[in-house]
C-alpha cells in the first residue's frame, strides 16, 4: 500500500537527518514509515503510491479552508506574476495587517515573520524589552517553537527553573525559563510569590494544542491575567494554533481575556510560511526601527504569503464557518467516544472550534502529566488502522486534529465508519503494527 513512500523515505534519509525536515513527520511515535504526499485538494491528500486520504492534519492547522482553495489560488497566482520576493514594503503587508488588527481588540499593530518559532522568540524579546526583566514563565506541554529558551522540560513536574530538553541548549539560557503545570493557577501564584519581580512575561497556549487539545479550566486564564497585572508582567497568548481556528477573534475573544501580546501563525498564511506578533501601539513601538528591541527578516511579509493570508482571512470573515466547524468536530468526538464505550476501548475526547483530539485514556486530561498517562501503544495501533482505511491523522497522541470547511458530512461519516471498524478489531486483539 505504501511501497513507493517506503522507497522515497530510504532515499530521503541519505540526505536529510531522519529523512524529514520536522521530527513528528517521521512517524516514529507510531512505529511506521511516513507517507510521502504528492498533492492535496479540499479535504483530501494523495500520496506517491496513489492512495487517497481524508486529511485531519490540515498541514498542522493552516488549511482551514481546505487544500488548494480556488479563491486562495487565484489571489496567489495574481501576485505571483509580479515577482516572488522584494525585501521591501508592499501594500499586501498593510492589507493583511489591517485584517488582523480588525479581528483582535488587543492588537493595534503587528510585525510579520516567517514562522511561529520566530514570532514567539521575538514576542518574548519584546516583553523583556518592555519590562527590563529576564525570566519568563511557560507551561509543561505547551510548545512555542524551538528557540533555546523555550526548549525546556519540567522534570518531575514540580515548579522549577527550566533545564534543557534538547542537546545544544545552554543551561544558562534555560535557567531563565520557569515552568508550571497548565491549568494550575495555584502553582503559578506560588511561583510569582517567589520570583514575580523577575518575570517579564507568562507565555501560554490559551487552549493547549500541543498535548492533544486541552481547554483552560474555569478561572485559569483569568488568573493569569490577574497575576500578571499584580506583578507588572506581560501576558502573551500563543495563538499560532488557535488564532482564527476557534473563532475569528481567536481564543481571547472566545474567553474574553485580553493578553498584552498575541502570537499568530498557521491560518494567517493559509498554508504559506507566515506568522506574526501584535500588541497595543505603546508596546509595538519599542520594536526597531522606532525602538531598541531588534527584530528583522529577509522574507518577512513575503508578497505571495501575504496574498494567501489575505484570501484565507477574507473567506473566514465573510463566510463565518465556525458554527459548522464546531458542530462537525464535536460530532466526531462524541460519536467516537460512544463507539469506544461500545467496544470497551478506554477513550476520552475534546473538541473546540475546528480542533479536536481523542485521548486513549478513560479520564479526560487536564494537563501534560495527564496526557502522559494515555496508552500510546493503543494510539499507535489505532493510527495504523485508520491509515489503512484512508484516514490521515496526526501521527502522535500529543497533537491536535484539525477539520476544515472542505470536510463534508460524508467525510465525517466515513471517518466514523473507519473508527468503528478499527475499534471493533482492537477489541478483538488485532494489531495493525
Amino acid at each position: 500500500m505504501f511501497e513507493k513512500s517506503k522507497e522515497l523515505f530510504e532515499e530521503a534519509k541519505k540526505y536529510i537527518p531522519g529523512g524529514v525536515n520536522s521530527p513528528v513527520r517521521a512517524f516514529q511515535s507510531v512505529g511506521l514509515n511516513p507517507i510521502f504526499i504528492k498533492k492535496a485538494k479540499g479535504s483530501k491528500i494523495y500520496d506517491e503510491d496513489g492512495n487517497e486520504f481524508i486529511d485531519y492534519v490540515n498541514t498542522w492547522g493552516p488549511a482551514i479552508v481546505g487544500h488548494a482553495n480556488e479563491m486562495v489560488l487565484k489571489k496567489v497566482e495574481d501576485v505571483l506574476k509580479n515577482g516572488f520576493s522584494f525585501g521591501a514594503p508592499t501594500v499586501l503587508e498593510t492589507e493583511l495587517a489591517k485584517l488582523i488588527v480588525d479581528a483582535f481588540d488587543s492588537i493595534d499593530k503587528v510585525r510579520f515573520v516567517s514562522s511561529g518559532t520566530e514570532a514567539a522568540m521575538s514576542a518574548i524579546r519584546l516583553a523583556r524589552g518592555v519590562t527590563r526583566r529576564d525570566n519568563i514563565l511557560k507551561f509543561s506541554g505547551c510548545y512555542h517553537g524551538h528557540s533555546d529558551g523555550l526548549l525546556v522540560g519540567a522534570g518531575s513536574g514540580a515548579s522549577t527553573f527550566g533545564v534543557p530538553s534538547s542537546d545544544g541548549v545552554p543551561v544558562d539560557f534555560a535557567k531563565h525559563t520557569l515552568l508550571a503545570e497548565y491549568n494550575n493557577i495555584e502553582e503559578v501564584e506560588d511561583i510569582f510569590s517567589k520570583y514575580g519581580e523577575t518575570i517579564a512575561c507568562v507565555i501560554v497556549e490559551p487552549v493547549a494544542g500541543n498535548m492533544g487539545v486541552i481547554k483552560p479550566k474555569e478561572g485559569f486564564l483569568e488568573g493569569l491575567r490577574t497575576v500578571c497585572d499584580k506583578y507588572g508582567s506581560l501576558l502573551i497568548f500563543d495563538e499560532v494554533m488557535t488564532g482564527f481556528r476557534l473563532t475569528y477573534g481567536g481564543a481571547q475573544h472566545l474567553y474574553n481575556i485580553t493578553p498584552d501580546i498575541t502570537i499568530l501563525g498557521k491560518v494567517v498564511g493559509g498554508g504559506f510560511p507566515v506568522a506574526c506578533f501584535g500588541a497595543k501601539k505603546e508596546i509595538m513601538e519599542l520594536l526597531a526601527p522606532n525602538g531598541g528591541v531588534y527584530q528583522a527578516g529577509t522574507l518577512s511579509g513575503n508578497p505571495i504569503a501575504m496574498a494567501s493570508g489575505i484570501a484565507t482571512l477574507n473567506i473566514l470573515k465573510n463566510k463565518k464557518p465556525y458554527d459548522e466547524l464546531n458542530k462537525n468536530s464535536a460530532k466526531l468526538v462524541s460519536r467516537a467516544v460512544g463507539l469506544a464505550n461500545q467496544y470497551d476501548i478506554p477513550l476520552s475526547g475534546e473538541s473546540i472550534g475546528s480542533m479536536f483530539c481523542l485521548f486513549f485514556s478513560e479520564d479526560k486530561p487536564l494537563n501534560y502529566s495527564d496526557v502522559l498517562k494515555c496508552d500510546l501503544k493503543m494510539f499507535a495501533n489505532y493510527f495504523a488502522g485508520m491509515l489503512e482505511r484512508g484516514i490521515y491523522l496526526p501521527p502522535s497522541q500529543f497533537e491536535s486534529n484539525f477539520i476544515s470547511t472542505s470536510h463534508t458530512l460524508s467525510d465525517v461519516e466515513n471517518t466514523l465508519v473507519a473508527i468503528e471498524e478499527v475499534f471493533k478489531d482492537m477489541s478483538e486483539g488485532k494489531l495493525y503494527i
